[in-house]
């Protein structure tokens, strides 16, 4: 699978632009500030319907416009896939694949699977819980559209549950039955949401593990702990004895909206414990560990996006990272970078087609 060509109109700084790839190797060179992160982002809402930077749909408007839209030709061994994604301000997202707008936008989840290794992939080892359960639910969702479907209705449970916990304390009321059509629906989703979590990480963990001895060349054991509240009791349990807890908190206090992952290094935390190659090591190995396991359960080579990573990188880890992608393992690959001799440099020891974009 690879991306043969993009057309943006009114995409962030972008007014019109038409761009033809090569199937294996594109890199966009350029100052900062000239757009290479957002070409890179209009490929990621091509495959996954939306920002790799989480901003709302309507904030990649470029200023003084009313709409922005993306077409992008997708091609599947002999098949050809023209996917079109539009916004309008004020208007719901429009996604085509070969002029059929899809049902549910979920429904293109997975088809053209996609990850970016970006500068803001620190955010998993600073930030909260949240954004470590979003990095285990793209994995999952990308190659199970069955996870992605419960996850989205459990989202949606979880807030009516909220709500009506919420109308109780303002109410000074209380209907249990009530209560119960709502905790039934999360056991039974987030029991299969949980299940799926574990078996992920069971899967996960010496891939991971594998790709950062060797872009480190290190000897550090590095590992990851999946958190979860029905580790030790089950769903029920877990919502009968915090009731209480609950209806005071005006919120649900437990489930499996707050699992998270503990990222250690010779078993203490990498936040902590980690130096900046060690945590940036740490980060591209989660990465490529998420691409190996979306190739090996869709049996697709997903794309891979490198953000500005090489100005990050000290020479031994750049190597070693050239290395692997150079291997046929991976499929089609695009770089950001602001240094363009550093760039031929890199395309030059990947010894496949490329192309260089000048912005």
């Amino acid at each position: 699978m690879f991306l043969k060509t993009i057309l943006l109109r009114n995409f962030k700084n972008f007014e019109e632009l038409e761009l033809g790839f090569s199937p294996k190797l594109n890199a966009f060179v350029g100052h900062n500030g000239i757009g290479k992160t957002n070409l890179l982002d209009a490929v990621h809402y091509l495959a996954l319907a939306k920002s790799y930077l989480n901003y709302s749909d309507a904030q990649n408007i470029r200023l003084g416009e009313e709409f922005f839209s993306l077409e992008g030709n997708f091609q599947i061994d002999e098949e050809e896939n023209v996917i079109f994604c539009g916004v309008q301000k004020d208007k719901p997202k429009v996604l085509k694949k070969n002029g059929k707008t899809y049902p549910k936008i979920a429904d293109h989840i997975g088809q053209f699977p996609l990850v970016m290794i970006s500068p803001y992939d620190s955010d998993l080892i600073q930030e909260g819980s949240a954004v470590r359960r979003r990095f285990v639910d793209n994995i999952i969702s990308q190659s199970n559209k069955e996870y992605l479907q419960k996850l989205i209705r459990y989202n949606r449970v979880l807030l009516q549950r909220n709500t009506l916990l919420k109308y109780f304390f303002q109410n000074q009321t209380f209907d249990k039955t009530s209560l119960e059509i709502y905790n039934q629906d999360l056991i039974n989703l987030g029991k299969f949401i949980y299940e799926k979590r574990k078996e992920l990480l069971s899967q996960f963990q010496p891939i991971f593990q594998e790709y950062y001895q060797t872009l480190s060349k290190g000897n550090e054991k590095v590992s990851i702990v999946y958190q979860s509240q029905l580790h030790d009791k089950s769903f029920e349990e877990l919502l009968e004895e915090n009731l209480h807890k609950d209806r005071m908190a005006q919120h649900s206090t437990q489930g499996i909206h707050k699992d998270d992952l503990d990222l250690n290094i010779m078993n203490y935390p990498i936040k902590k414990f980690g130096s900046q190659g060690q945590q940036k090591s740490y980060l591209i190995a989660l990465k490529l560990a998420q691409l190996e396991l979306i190739k090996q359960n869709l049996n697709v080579t997903p794309l891979l996006l490198l953000d500005d990573i090489f100005d990050k990188l000290d020479e031994s880890r750049v190597e070693q990272l050239i290395s692997l992608v150079n291997d046929d393992h991976f499929g089609q690959i695009f770089i950001s970078d602001t240094h363009p001799e550093r760039t031929e440099a890199i395309v030059t020891k990947i010894n496949s087609e490329s192309k260089i974009f000048r912005l």
